[in-house]
């Protein structure tokens, strides 16, 4: 299994330690074809991208592509805020964007009635590593998921049940109808070896495997991955972005629609 491309890397702009050109090289070294710089939305108050920063990231962007041959896309790993499925990339920011990614972060800046719904109860059982996470809890992450891939032309939901906890497979199902990829995050374990399987075993939801690099040092790192894969026999066609193969994204195709 050799990795194509690298939709998820972060850089100062969020909280990453290098440069776009820097995961660029990166990027080149270890034979990406393909990467995005896909820093925190802007609803993160301490490490989320600005509105003002963007017209910047583009040209560097440009620029890194230009200097290393990789490609470079300029993503973003929007936050969603509302349980209704609202997230913090608005539709006039789009054409600025390649890559559409999200996913439940914490201390962001909710909509108001999901702090309580949402926000809090994830931080709760998070902290307290709750053995029995309370099925309204689950069952109100698992529609937030569920209306973000509804509502949102999103790519891909990044590290799904880190922090939080849903039905992967009722969101997987939903993934798979509207043509998201479900995220295998090489930086964190995210889901389990059972909650994968049963997503394997019961859907037709596909994967893309992303490095979640905050240094340009891991920047097309999948080792964890890598080992889950030998693991479980995970199946190859499964996984989107790896041996050559290459991406329909749903963020493009949108955009090409409208």
């Amino acid at each position: 299994m050799v990795l194509t491309s690298d939709y998820h890397t972060h850089t100062v702009f969020s909280h990453g330690k290098g440069k776009i050109i820097d995961n660029a090289i990166a990027a080149k070294e270890v034979g990406l074809k393909e990467i995005a710089i896909s820093d925190h939305g802007f609803a993160h108050p301490a490490f989320g991208v600005t509105a003002a920063k963007v017209s910047k990231m583009k040209e560097l962007v440009k620029d890194a592509t230009e200097k290393t041959g990789v490609k470079v896309l300029l993503g973003i790993e929007s936050n969603i805020i509302g349980t209704d499925g609202t997230v913090d990339l608005k539709e006039k920011f789009y054409d600025d964007f390649d890559v559409f990614l999200a996913g439940i972060h914490k201390f962001v800046l909710y909509k108001f009635g999901s702090i309580f719904s949402l926000a809090i109860p994830d931080l709760f059982h998070t902290y307290l590593k709750s053995k029995r996470v309370p099925k309204s809890v689950i069952d109100t992450n698992t529609k937030t998921f569920i209306n973000v891939i509804k509502n949102n032309p999103v790519d891909a939901i990044t590290h799904l049940n880190f922090c939080c906890f849903s039905n992967a497979v009722e969101v997987a199902k939903a993934a798979a109808d509207y043509g998201t990829y479900i995220e295998l995050n090489s930086k964190k374990v995210h889901l389990t070896d059972d909650e994968l399987s049963d997503i394997l075993a019961k859907t037709k939801a596909k994967f893309l495997i992303s490095s979640d690099a905050h240094s340009p040092s891991r920047v097309g790192e999948i080792s964890l991955v890598n080992d889950m894969v030998k693991r479980l026999n995970f199946p190859l066609d499964r996984i989107v972005n790896i041996d050559g193969k290459i991406l329909e994204m749903r963020f493009k195709a949108f955009k090409e629609k409208r």
